[in-house]
């Protein structure tokens, strides 16, 4: 993808409907950590284990605003079902409960998204602007940041390192 916010990066499509898309970028982390989005929020952090944990830069649509990719879903107060056991959540009442150490057990907060209007990705599909792989909750949670994009290659039997950034013409 030649697109400077969307190079070399790994989406999570979080919903896909009639009406367009959303994801999450999560391997472009940003420089702050969690820490410093706590105190930027005046919220609390009592528990530190998560503190130096990075945010993301998770797409170019309300970099003012937060969004956690977290699992399991729990019960929040502004929750997209992802999956059976992802949800993407969007108010404050999550963060409360991390600084508490009662959060979700894994999770990547992002600041902004990506989105696409009904029928956009569709048609940057087509032209095959991207390459679908299926998600995968070790990649988005576990992986380094920096090993996400090869790790999802990998699971279509794709070598990152070998694919060439221009297109050759016959």
């Amino acid at each position: 993808m030649a697109d400077p916010y969307f190079s070399r990066t790994l989406t999570f499509v979080c919903e896909h409907n009639d009406q367009g898309a959303l994801g999450i970028v999560v391997n472009r982390p940003i420089d702050m950590t969690l820490q410093a989005l706590f105190e930027r929020l005046s919220l609390s952090m009592g528990s530190t284990d998560m503190a130096d944990a990075p945010i993301y830069f998770g797409g170019p649509v309300q970099t003012d605003r937060g969004f956690v990719l977290h699992a399991p879903t729990g019960n929040w107060q502004s929750t997209l079902r992802v999956r059976d056991a992802i949800g993407l959540t969007t108010s404050k009442d999550i963060l409360e409960a991390v600084g508490r150490g009662e959060g979700p057990g894994r999770m990547l907060v992002s600041l902004g998204y990506a989105g696409w209007t009904a029928g956009q990705l569709e048609h940057e599909l087509s032209q095959n602007a991207w390459l679908t792989v299926e998600a995968s909750d070790s990649i988005l949670f576990e992986t380094p940041a920096e090993e996400r994009l090869t790790a999802a290659m990998e699971l279509l039997g794709l070598n990152y390192a070998r694919l060439a950034d221009v297109a050759g013409h016959a």
